[in-house]
């Protein structure tokens, strides 16, 4: 079953399969114990490809990067209009091996997958570590990007998931993640009580 999340592009790069258009996979892990989000690339390290593609906007993000870091980085794109953070902004993803088997379109109530993430630096080892131990919920958004178009992701909008079960060394990560339960929640959220609203008391 087709996803009608994704772009006409990407549909057309999944089914053709052409050689000079590579389907990047990201991942953006956010928690209130960040300073700033995790955001990794399915790809080799490499920053003359988003230079070409994206000119001075896309070098003046890699120089505004410490060294170590820009070395690392396997994308340059754009996010989202209305992205949790950064919204609209170019950003930086560091090139990293991981899994994740997206959930499918079907009418399961809430997905779970499973995230594997390797060779992970001590930073986001650490940072997973403390995140686990909060009473926080860790986020995790999904978005794919063309290697020809970095002006947005191809999912409109992107998978949003919430990660439990957080095992991190220095070798690995690997998570439990579910869609958010919107199925469970109220709606309207709104809850109507007198306070706010006088004419219900009488």
């Amino acid at each position: 079953m087709p996803d009608p999340a994704l772009s006409a592009a990407i549909q057309e790069a999944y089914a053709a399969a052409p050689s000079d258009v590579v389907i990047l996979h990201t991942l953006e892990i956010r928690h209130p114990t960040f300073t700033h989000p995790i955001r990794v690339v399915r790809n080799f390290a490499d920053e003359e490809s988003w230079v070409a593609l994206g000119g001075a906007e896309v070098q003046a993000v890699l120089d505004a990067m410490d060294p170590e870091d820009r070395d690392l980085v396997g994308l340059v794109a754009r996010l989202e209009a209305d992205a949790p953070e950064d919204a609209g902004q170019m950003v930086p993803f560091i090139a990293l091996a991981f899994d994740l088997d997206l959930p499918p379109v079907d009418t399961v109530p809430v997905p779970e997958i499973t995230v594997t993430m390797d060779n992970v630096g001590r930073e986001i080892t650490d940072a997973l570590d403390e995140a686990a131990v909060s009473q926080d919920k860790i986020e995790v958004t999904y978005r794919p990007y063309l290697s020809t178009d970095i002006e947005g992701p191809q999912m409109d909008p992107p998978i949003t998931m919430v990660m439990s079960e957080v095992e991190a060394n220095p070798m690995h990560v690997t998570g439990r993640a579910r869609m958010l339960d919107i199925g469970n929640k109220a709606f309207p959220a709104k809850f109507y009580t007198a306070k706010d609203f006088p004419g219900l008391a009488r």
